[in-house]
């Protein structure tokens, strides 16, 4: 899961001391609205379709035009977390990569880490949801993962999210292979836990995969 695993291949870049009109003819060919300017090896930002088509010539250099998200990109061992939280940042729908020394490697779409990502958390599969709130000095996954088997259920997947308002405040998210969740709630009730929500999956489309179908047609992508 790292961000070198999700460089797309085929993604050219074009370097900063090439025309406009180069970059222009390569979008058309790949139907591509964005390019990364790359130059000696160094990414520098991208370039888009609309600042370039704003200029009075084809032969102006790259290097007279905008460029945006310089600082948009991470380095190749980078998780996809990393990915996903700078694209969130930039709003962007690449992520560049780099290796250490700060030589360039390609770029990650926005779209196929957020499709490795749900994969991740086992949206596709079955179960149900439960969302506990505490205090971070109270989170124990393990302590929390022996309750839930207690109950004959697992966890697949889990996520903290902490409260802007208290930031020793956790809401942890636990997606459970069962589709019946309602006797590890009184489990973990049992045992002093507060439960903020619980949902049973039913067949079909999960709110997970809704949501990242949303935040897939939202960058049009």
């Amino acid at each position: 899961m790292l961000a070198a695993d999700f460089i797309h291949p085929l993604i050219p870049s074009i370097k900063i001391s090439e025309p406009i009109g180069l970059a222009l003819k390569k979008m058309e060919e790949l139907e591509l609205t964005t390019l990364p300017v790359v130059e000696g090896g160094v990414f520098l930002g991208f370039v888009e379709d609309e600042i370039l088509l704003e200029q009075d010539h084809l032969d102006i250099q790259i290097a007279q035009v905008e460029l945006e998200c310089a600082s948009c990109w991470v380095y190749a061992d980078q998780h996809l977390y990393d990915v996903l939280r700078v694209a969130g940042e930039h709003q962007t729908k690449w992520v560049g990569v780099m290796e250490r020394d700060q030589q360039y490697l390609g770029v990650v779409p926005t779209q196929d880490a957020l499709t490795a990502y749900a994969d991740n958390l086992s949206i596709h599969s079955q179960g149900s949801v439960l969302v506990i709130s505490l205090q971070m000095k109270d989170f124990q996954l393990s302590e929390i993962s022996r309750l839930i088997e207690s109950e004959n259920s697992k966890i697949l997947s889990c996520q903290l999210y902490t409260d802007p308002l208290d930031s020793q405040a956790v809401e942890v998210t636990l997606k459970l292979d069962k589709p019946d969740s309602r006797h590890v709630k009184a489990t973990l009730v049992r045992f002093g836990y507060q439960v903020m929500d619980f949902a049973q999956e039913e067949a079909g489309q999960s709110a997970d995969e809704e949501r990242i179908g949303n935040l897939l047609r939202f960058l049009d992508i």
